[in-house]
């Protein structure tokens, strides 16, 4: 009930009348039955702008620090991703994956879209990393089909640490669903899921138009991080 009261009455028409975002390939997206939407990841509001221009309900796998927050804002955010009915994710640890996997099946065996971003995590920068397989295992396990979607402009809208967003013109781009019958039953083929992956990413990457990298964001991030790290706290040479 709260989903629908945000999309349609509380959040819903306030998105739509500040980011204005234009809808391009709608109808890929099918009216019924399950289905995976994948997407690229450039900004904490891409979580509300998809399901507010959707006709149908999506969940997504969110990230399980969305739930734990401390204070004000920390509860005030998982008591928003809640009630729309989103699934909270442990991203730590080696299971985690697997976790991640049986709940995105779990929405898909009630024939609901499923949204998902197969990076993992935002882009830092704007550019489109490496997908993880998860998406094809779930594609495969539940034989649904997956409609590719590029987030346009949400990235100089809301960027990282930007809590309100900018004006900015967002476009929201589905592409035709994409169809990997053709590998039921190889789930567990390794090369399969990353030919599968990369084909999703491509085709992202062929709405997006975004600059490709062939690293994980999160090794990038992290390398990163690094580097900064040295940069301020420099290691003293040995005497």
């Amino acid at each position: 009930m709260f989903y629908y009261l945000l999309k349609y009455v509380l959040l819903g028409p306030l998105l739509r009348l500040v980011f204005r975002p234009r809808i391009e390939g709608l109808e890929h997206v099918p009216s019924s039955g399950a289905a995976i939407v994948a997407g690229n990841h450039l900004s904490f509001s891409d979580h509300f702008l998809m399901p507010a221009i959707l006709k149908r309900r999506i969940t997504f796998l969110a990230k399980a620090e969305y739930f734990t927050g401390p204070g004000l804002k920390g509860r005030l955010t998982a008591f928003f991703f809640h009630s729309v009915g989103q699934i909270p994710v442990d991203r730590s640890g080696k299971d985690a994956g697997q976790a991640a996997i049986r709940e995105g099946l779990g929405v898909l065996s009630k024939d609901e879209l499923l949204g998902i971003y197969p990076e993992g995590t935002r882009s830092h920068d704007g550019r489109l990393y490496k997908g993880k397989v998860g998406v094809a295992v779930m594609a495969l396990k539940a034989g649904v089909p997956v409609v590719p979607c590029a987030m346009i402009g949400t990235f100089e809208a809301q960027p990282p640490g930007k809590v309100i967003p900018n004006i900015h013109p967002v476009v929201i781009r589905f592409g035709e669903p994409l169809d990997f019958s053709r590998y039921e039953g190889m789930e567990n083929e390794k090369a399969v899921l990353r030919a599968i992956t990369d084909e999703i990413m491509y085709a992202i990457l062929t709405l997006s138009e975004q600059e490709y990298v062939d690293q994980y964001a999160a090794v990038v991030k992290a390398e990163e991080a690094a580097k900064t790290k040295e940069r301020k706290f420099p290691r003293m040479p040995l005497s």
